[in-house]
């Protein structure tokens, strides 16, 4: 039994899976919004409030592992923890309270797990793919030349140091006016520039041969309300195709809506209430500089790398 652990900014995340001919079947899975880069912006460190909810979901995580007798694990820690000056004790803390020893992945290395994790919906008959992961702390953009086959390979990525939860502490999440929803969104496009000229210094042009593959709760959850669920299905969003049209007005409906109402939203929902709206922003400076059209939404990611890299590594080691 394998199992796959990723701890981001803002949430927590498990699958337990059992491999099958061409992939694997979930057995069990955990998520939980913890929240634990909530202040970093401000102070540089995890708050005592955000790790200790952290732990909580992470004891959550080791029961369920030692109760479905997972062998083989890779467990991940992501942007907070590299940003954190406390960043280290805190993943010093996780192993003496939970018995995992969590990962500090850098972001190159993020961003291959989530291309690995992503690969089956790319589409063949494109000639290259902008996978990009609107995270808590961070924005990993992945430019990827796709050869025949569906084989991929990186070409350029980048890491924004914009994410839902440190960007709306920057700019509010509860209320947000056009003008501000604007002004998130110039500050993430010209951080996009760099990136976005290199890739045209490459003769990278024209729209039609890139697929746009979007995988984070921001693109998610455009998915889900876009399919208008009484409340989230993963089997109906990911690998839904979702116009830039539609996908810019549902994220205009959003900004457009108070925080009690995107509270109650199904898929939505409380505790991301007051994030959906900078992940919102976010997008809509991706589409601008590559208005491609339309992106596919991905509910996969790291926890989907880590579990096919680690099977195909047994697969290779043999018996």
């Amino acid at each position: 039994m394998y199992g796959a652990l990723d701890l981001g900014t803002n949430n927590c995340r498990l699958l337990v899976a059992r491999p099958t001919r061409g992939g694997f079947r979930v057995i069990d899975a955990f998520s939980r919004i913890v929240r634990l880069g909530e202040g970093l912006t401000g102070n540089g460190e995890l708050s005592d409030e955000a790790q200790a909810r952290t732990i909580a979901a992470l004891q959550v995580c080791a029961a369920k592992m030692r109760r479905r007798g997972v062998t083989r694990r890779r467990m991940v820690a992501t942007d907070a923890c590299r940003r954190a000056t406390n960043g280290a004790d805190f993943l010093a803390r996780v192993i003496d309270e939970t018995g995992l020893d969590l990962e500090l992945l850098t972001t190159n290395e993020e961003a291959s797990l989530a291309v690995a994790g992503c690969t089956p919906l790319i589409d063949q008959r494109a000639r290259y793919a902008l996978v990009f992961d609107i995270g808590g702390g961070s924005t990993e953009l992945i430019w990827l030349g796709v050869r025949r086959g569906g084989r991929t390979r990186l070409e350029h990525w980048t890491s924004l140091p914009f994410g839902v939860v440190n960007l709306a502490e920057r700019y509010g999440g509860e209320v947000i006016d056009p003008p501000v929803y604007e002004a998130m969104i110039e500050e993430v496009s010209a951080h996009l520039q760099p990136f976005r000229k290199a890739i045209e210094r490459d003769g990278h042009k024209p729209a039609h041969q890139i697929q746009m593959l979007g995988t984070s709760g921001t693109v998610t959850t455009l998915g889900g309300v876009q399919l208008d669920l009484p409340y989230y299905d993963r089997r109906r969003v990911d690998g839904l195709w979702l116009d830039f049209v539609d996908a810019l007005d549902i994220a205009e409906r959003l900004r457009a809506m108070s925080f009690a109402e995107r509270a109650a939203h199904p898929c939505i929902g409380r505790e991301r209430a007051d994030l959906v709206v900078a992940g919102c922003a976010i997008l809509a400076a991706i589409c601008r500089a590559w208005p491609v059209g339309k992106l596919r939404v991905a509910d996969r990611g790291l926890r989907e790398g880590m579990l096919l890299s680690m099977m195909r590594a047994a697969d290779n080691a043999g018996p």
